[in-house]
């Protein structure tokens, strides 16, 4: 992988809001852009959850070319830092898949709240290309075999997860400490990856990187102690 794609990587994992533009329906020939939450799936992929009445949805459903915009939004001056876009096609996820569900919902745990309406349904976007911008000067297109890297856990993750949230609180707070967040109150782990794992502290994402990548449950066992002593 190039240090572009890795630093582009970077910020789409560190960062868990978009702006999502598609084209719209209502002004034809215009796009039409819309903030989105979104969780990486296990393809490194952005996953989104969208009503069928948002307008974003309806522009989908005629045509699935879209692109999600990503950036620090914490910054003073958003154009002297890093951002991607990430264009590709939108593509209806099967309902039956619940990794995915449960994934999502540990970034996003209020969602689970808007499968009463029984209108919602989760949209990968399938990468075609991607543009970063690393700052003044540091342009590139990305290429989706540079950009993306296949989750290891899978099938590993949820058990993870749990284990570190029961018996390993304290650890996680150290974790906070570490990143710069130490009047946290509540933290939970969402997830992990070859590349790091992901925080959720008093509702903030906070996102720790591995020093090299890792590939086994072991490996990621080591690491979270590892990180836990730091």
């Amino acid at each position: 992988m190039s240090d572009q794609a890795l630093t582009a990587r970077r910020l789409l994992n560190h960062q868990s809001v978009g702006v999502l533009s598609t084209h719209s329906t209502d002004v034809e020939g215009y796009p039409f852009g819309s903030i989105a939450p979104y969780a990486l799936n296990y393809e490194s992929e952005p996953t989104i959850l969208i009503s069928d009445l948002a307008q974003h949805t309806r522009n989908i459903k005629r045509n699935n070319k879209v692109s999600l915009t990503v950036f620090d939004q914490c910054v003073d001056d958003p154009q002297s830092n890093a951002r991607l876009t990430w264009i590709g096609d939108a593509e209806l996820i099967d309902p039956n898949d619940t990794a995915i569900r449960d994934r999502y919902l540990r970034y996003f745990p209020s969602a689970e709240s808007y499968f009463a309406a029984h209108d919602f349904s989760f949209y990968r976007i399938r990468l075609q290309r991607a543009r970063f911008i690393g700052g003044f000067g540091q342009i590139f297109w990305i290429e989706p075999d540079s950009m993306l890297v296949k989750n290891p856990f899978r099938e590993t993750e949820k058990g993870i997860v749990e284990h570190m949230n029961q018996d390993h609180q304290k650890a996680l707070f150290h974790y906070c400490q570490v990143l710069g967040r130490g009047s946290v109150e509540v933290v939970k782990m969402t997830g992990i990856d070859n590349e790091g794992f992901d925080l959720l502290a008093d509702k903030r994402k906070l996102r720790m990187e591995f020093d090299s990548p890792i590939d086994t449950a072991e490996d990621a066992r080591a690491n979270l102690i590892k990180l836990a002593k730091v």
